[in-house]
């Protein structure tokens, strides 16, 4: 069993101590008329040391935003652009609060890819900012082969309406499209 000692320390054994204590190297000891007396199965000396100093390096991990100035681009098999240019139909609540756009392909050049890089997945829709997609993808065909795709992108909120404004814009500037209001 372990035995609890009390332990008494004179404050004129304390103020002997000398202020610098804790700047001692690990090998040297302090005079035993400085050390206050008690029993103790340590047997050594107590160090404090100081508090790590943080250097802070020049090569250290700094967030930066990195901006990617890509062409917009819309593809219905990821990696794979669409080099046919929509015609876009948009329609929005009289609140503004939603809205949706109606994207028609003719001819679209997906067909002649899909044979070799797979179906169409969806519908993305690629700038600097991210994606939007949107899984509302149909096509039309004329005497069994395809001949059109229709993708809709519902807009939800103020907020995706904005967003999806910038990607037209950066679309339209990149392929020289230009609104007409109905």
């Amino acid at each position: 069993m372990s035995a609890v000692h009390s332990v008494a320390v004179s404050s004129s054994a304390v103020s002997r101590c000398p202020k610098n204590h804790h700047s001692l190297p690990a090998s040297m000891s302090l005079p035993t008329t400085a050390r206050p007396i008690f029993r103790s199965a340590f047997s050594g000396v107590s160090l404090h040391l100081p508090p790590p100093k943080v250097i802070p390096r020049r090569n250290s991990y700094v967030s930066k935003v990195t901006v990617m100035m890509a062409k917009p681009a819309i593809q219905f098999i990821q990696g794979t652009d669409e080099q046919t240019v929509p015609d876009v139909r948009l329609t929005k609540s009289r609140d503004g609060t939603n809205g949706v756009a109606i994207f028609t392909f003719d001819q679209p050049s997906v067909f002649d890819s899909s044979s070799e890089l797979g179906d169409i997945t969806g519908f993305y829709m690629i700038d600097e900012e991210g994606v939007l997609q949107s899984v509302d993808v149909s096509a039309k065909f004329i005497n069994g082969k395809p001949a059109r795709i229709e993708a809709k992108y519902v807009m939800r909120s103020l907020r995706d309406w904005d967003r999806f404004m910038r990607f037209m814009e950066r679309y339209s500037q990149a392929n020289g499209l230009q609104f007409v209001k109905k």
